[in-house]
């Protein structure tokens, strides 16, 4: 078999391979798989016996608690409301707004004549002669105008002859409302935001895809370390079983001491192999339990064997499906990016064009000297108008700014360019890598099947004295060796796929 005819098939065996679990997230209600999961937790929470749970439920499990996800999920809420914001732009903005004032001191307004003169004529001013807040021919004057005190050079000669203006206390109240018309930087803004959004989902898919890959690799570990638990523990078993025969024979005389303590010997050295191996079964559980999300000390346990998923490698050789990256999702992200990054150009350039809004004001207005707000006269003033916007020269600020955005967009194309060549490699090796442990899972499952007929014919033969102790102990050590490289085999190939898929990026198309 040709490696190209191979490679071929490997891809072809990806895509003909059911993803039953990735189907089952594109089918099943969202709703209720929620609920379903969160069944399975409470159960975890409360039993005394471990809840055992397959890859599909673990997949679920994760999807629903793991942090990255639901940190991806509130992006995507960030981004869709800061777009509405975005849209409520386009509507009228509406202002309410109230003031007050206290003057320290009034404003003085100077006349083209004496006012000492005018001061005369009233009989020294306001408060002595004339009526207050009239002149000698009985006009009166405007509110808040005050003739000042002429009779002394105090007043004379702290105004300069001028009059005070205003009241003591203003108020102002009033509403505002601006709506744009023609606004190019803002229609383009709203482009802007919807691709902000889509940028966020295309990250939250690509959490997920990573998510998903994170817990078959933990999933498939735990796997790999219960069978490595079990070779382990069944060669203790057969250490043991041996140390007992060697035993009876010693008794009878029919071996020496050193056999005998050569037999003790295994034994011992088998039993720190089995603690390594169930401490690395915890130590697996506790790294797929961090990825789904939940509680170290919850009660779950896996289902299944590393053997399950060996079925993975066989498949029609002869179909072939040709190998895409256009759901890859650092691709996906890029091709955004570099569109965002275009429309920030064209936003940009945009800048220059005039805008025209609508604007409206309402305000009431009210001037005394006194908190009496009875006798308040209030004057009302209101107007609606257009305001034209012509930008003129910015000290070269958007020409730069058009540049920046121009260098940004070339960057983001070398990198996808890159990156496209990179992601090409790293589907190479996924595709290598399985083919390389689909060959050797074959190979080892004859080591196996050899290794073990050796230890069969080495055990009986040492039965009747005509082995030793060695070659028993040889045959044993072959047939641990070709069981593990066989599960390791199966955890390569189905770690590799899993990358493969993810590079793929197929799971979770919208």
């Amino acid at each position: 078999m040709k490696k190209s005819v191979v490679i071929a098939a490997l891809v072809a065996g990806t895509f003909m391979i059911p993803f039953s679990v990735s189907a089952q997230y594109k089918t099943k209600d969202a709703s209720e798989k929620d609920s379903q999961t969160q069944e399975l937790l409470a159960q975890a929470e409360s039993s005394e016996t471990p809840v055992v749970i397959t890859l599909e439920q673990a997949l679920e499990i994760a999807l629903s608690e793991n942090v990255s996800v639901k940190v991806a999920d509130m992006e995507i809420e960030r981004t869709g409301y800061a777009k509405k914001g975005t849209y409520a732009a386009l509507f009228p903005q509406i202002d309410a707004s109230a003031a007050y004032q206290r003057t320290i001191k009034k404003q003085v307004m100077y006349m083209d004549f004496d006012m000492s003169s005018l001061g005369g004529l009233l009989g020294g001013g306001a408060g002595e002669g004339g009526e207050g807040g009239k002149l000698p021919d009985g006009t009166e004057l405007p509110d808040g105008v005050e003739i000042p005190e002429t009779g002394t050079e105090n007043a004379g000669s702290s105004n300069g002859g001028g009059m005070e203006v205003g009241r003591w206390n203003t108020y102002t109240a009033g509403v505002t409302a601006a709506m744009p018309l023609v606004n190019a930087q803002l229609w383009q803004s709203l482009k802007l935001s919807g691709l902000d959004v889509e940028l966020a989902v295309e990250k939250a898919r690509s959490s997920r895809l990573e998510t998903v890959t994170q817990v078959k690799n933990a999933y498939y570990a735990t796997l790999l370390a219960k069978e490595a638990f079990n070779v382990y523990k069944e060669v203790y078993e057969n250490a043991v079983s041996n140390y007992d025969e060697a035993k009876k024979k010693f008794d009878a005389e029919k071996v020496s001491e050193l056999e005998l303590l050569r037999a003790k010997t295994t034994v011992a050295n088998a039993i720190p192999n089995v603690y390594n191996a169930e401490s690395s079964i915890v130590l697996a559980l506790w790294q797929l339990k961090a990825i789904l999300g939940v509680d170290l000390d919850m009660n779950l346990d896996i289902a299944g064997k590393l053997e399950d998923f060996a079925d993975q490698m066989l498949y029609d050789i002869h179909q072939h499906d040709s190998v895409s990256l256009d759901y890859n999702t650092t691709m996906k992200q890029l091709a955004i990016q570099s569109e965002m990054l275009a429309q920030t150009i064209k936003l940009q350039k945009y800048a220059a064009i005039p805008s025209l809004a609508l604007a409206f004001n309402f305000s009431l207005n009210a001037m005394t000297n006194d908190f009496d707000f009875s006798s308040y006269r209030w004057t009302p003033h209101s107007y609606v108008g257009l305001s034209l916007n012509i930008p003129i020269f910015a000290g070269g600020k958007r020409y730069q700014q058009i540049r920046q955005a121009k260098n940004q967009h070339q960057q983001v194309l070398l990198q996808k360019d890159n990156t496209e060549r990179q992601l090409k490699i790293a589907i190479r090796q996924s595709l290598t890598t399985m083919e390389t442990n689909m060959k050797s899972y074959y190979s080892a499952q004859d080591a196996v099947a050899m290794a073990a007929k050796g230890y069969s014919i080495a055990e009986k033969a040492y039965q009747v004295g005509r082995s030793t102790l060695i070659e028993l102990n040889d045959a044993q050590l072959a047939l641990t060796q070709a069981r593990l490289a066989e599960y390791q085999a199966i955890y390569n190939f189905v770690v590799a796929k899993a990358q493969l898929e993810q590079t793929l990026g197929q799971d979770f198309i919208e």
